[in-house]
């Protein structure tokens, strides 16, 4: 034989006895008939819930031991409203790790600070003060639009919110504005001085239409078109999880900051509405205009975590309705990671 063919049929030989490669290389092994129908029938559901809204949904929920993530919608952009203040208080107890700022450093409540309603009134009296942890309280637990930015403010300003959640590795959330300012977004006007109350007043009192949206929870397309202020589902889901998972705060700050969201009191019937009584649930709420949105983390009754994100947009159905799509997504979420088969891969699937 000669030598040339030798070597090709040996080549082939080694070729055909090689080792296969193991499963590993070529990916995660295929998920299972089982598994499959029920990753199909949780994202069915969020697709059903959605329906009851005229507007867009998006849902994105992640078990915090497997780091498997479902979603619907999950890369569309959605005004935050007051969620955005989960990264508000990230940013500040970013600080706080750093010794740049103390929990009972007392900041002054500064009258050009000052929106309506909440602690408003308390911005009138001269020297008036409060301590970082209180304003952490009021802006976590009531959304005081007046308390947060304070804290705003405290943290560098939104460019600062934006760099601390970029830093995380988060992509698909951005903070352009402090809550004042949010809200002349949200009513077309940009005032150069004046206090917020005589700017809003004065901007209802000349487009009576501004105070009929808000009595009527009606949707501000323009507004919710705009990329700032917004986030995607996965993004606040990554940020939530940066915290969760102690990559983006101390452990005193992190347990600090999810002692403060679990005794929310906004959104009653939102994430919680559903769950059995008693689940232990640290959220945040945000609503403007046809936006409602909430963002937690759901403890399981054998001590595992999941986080979910549900936003709506552009919805005229009215807050029952987006709080109902909230619930209902937020209690398929529970029933699947309690119920469905191991997740021993964590895969994604986001849609």
């Amino acid at each position: 034989m000669p030598l040339h063919r030798s070597i090709s049929l040996l080549a082939a030989l080694g070729l055909f006895f090689a080792p296969l490669p193991s499963a590993d290389a070529f990916g995660p092994p295929p998920k299972s008939l089982v598994q499959q129908t029920a990753e199909a029938k949780l994202l069915a559901e969020f697709t059903r819930f959605s329906t009851l809204s005229d507007g867009t949904v998006g849902v994105a929920v992640r078990d915090l031991q497997t780091g498997e993530t479902q979603a619907l919608n999950g890369d569309t952009l959605f005004p935050m409203a007051s969620a955005y203040k989960v990264a508000v208080a990230g940013r500040i107890f970013a600080l706080v790790d750093a010794g740049e700022v103390r929990l009972d450093d007392q900041l002054a409540l500064d009258p050009a600070l000052a929106s309506e309603g909440g602690i408003a009134w308390m911005f009138n009296r001269p020297g008036a003060t409060l301590s970082v942890d209180r304003l952490l309280e009021l802006m976590l637990q009531k959304s005081d639009n007046n308390a947060t930015d304070v804290l705003v403010a405290r943290a560098g300003g939104p460019q600062a919110i934006t760099a601390f959640v970029t830093k995380l590795g988060v992509t698909g959330l951005r903070v352009d504005s402090d809550t004042a300012h949010l809200l002349y977004r949200a009513m077309g006007i940009h005032p150069q001085s004046g206090s917020f109350r005589q700017n809003a007043d004065a901007a209802r009192r000349a487009n009576p239409l501004l105070v009929t949206r808000d009595i009527r929870d009606l949707p501000n397309l323009a507004f919710a078109m705009e990329p700032q202020d917004t986030a995607t589902p996965t993004a606040m889901l990554d940020l939530i999880t940066a915290y969760e998972s102690g990559r983006a705060l101390s452990a005193a700050s992190t347990q600090r900051l999810f002692t403060i969201m679990a005794h929310c009191e906004t959104g009653k019937a939102r994430i919680v509405g559903m769950l059995p009584p008693g689940t232990a649930v640290a959220h945040k709420t945000g609503s403007l205009n046809g936006t409602g949105n909430d963002v937690g983390i759901v403890r399981l009754p054998d001590g595992r975590r999941f986080a979910v994100v549900a936003f709506v947009m552009k919805d005229s159905k009215g807050h029952v309705s987006r709080d109902r799509i909230i619930a209902e997504a937020s209690r398929a979420a529970y029933d699947y990671f309690l119920y469905a088969p191991d997740r021993a891969h964590g895969l994604a699937h986001n849609s």
